[in-house]
């Protein structure tokens, strides 16, 4: 399995359009040899870079869970095709890097399970990784950089 973009390539910088200093919409993803039993993917985009001031030690930027496994692609501005989870600023939407201090690391994060995941919408990304326990098929990542602007 593989998760590309179109815009960034792996370690690469993610595109202003793609951030809170640009247009704050998410960019496109490519989902790649998903395995065959899978029956769910779950997209997570997270940032562990965040300053030690900051009150959280990894900021998550987009849960979505219980998307089609047969999903390959995911435009610009997607009307996600799955359950919406909340991150660090209590958003179900995707929120793009807007780092304060120094260049981050943005870790998209896709995982094929082997269930549909029996939660709601608007759930953390801890309740979601808790749920995924002992249902991963396989976990792969694209990581995306940016820097204040």
């Amino acid at each position: 399995m593989n998760i590309t973009s179109t815009v960034f390539k792996n370690g690469e910088t993610i595109p202003k359009k793609y951030t809170q200093f640009g247009e704050d919409i998410n960019p496109p993803l490519q989902f790649l040899d998903v395995p065959e039993q899978a029956k769910s993917l779950v997209l997570i985009m997270d940032d562990p870079d965040v300053p030690d001031y900051a009150p959280v030690d990894v900021w998550d930027h987009w849960t979505v869970f219980n998307i089609p496994p047969n999903i390959s692609m995911i435009p610009e501005r997607w009307d996600v095709e799955g359950v919406r989870g909340v991150g660090t600023r209590n958003m179900k939407e995707y929120s793009g890097p807007k780092p304060p201090d120094r260049e981050h690391r943005y870790f998209f994060k896709l995982y094929a399970l082997d269930v549909m995941l029996d939660l709601q919408e608007g759930v953390t990304k801890a309740v979601v990784e808790k749920a995924m326990e002992g249902h991963i098929i396989e976990k792969v990542e694209l990581i995306g950089l940016c820097k204040p602007q």
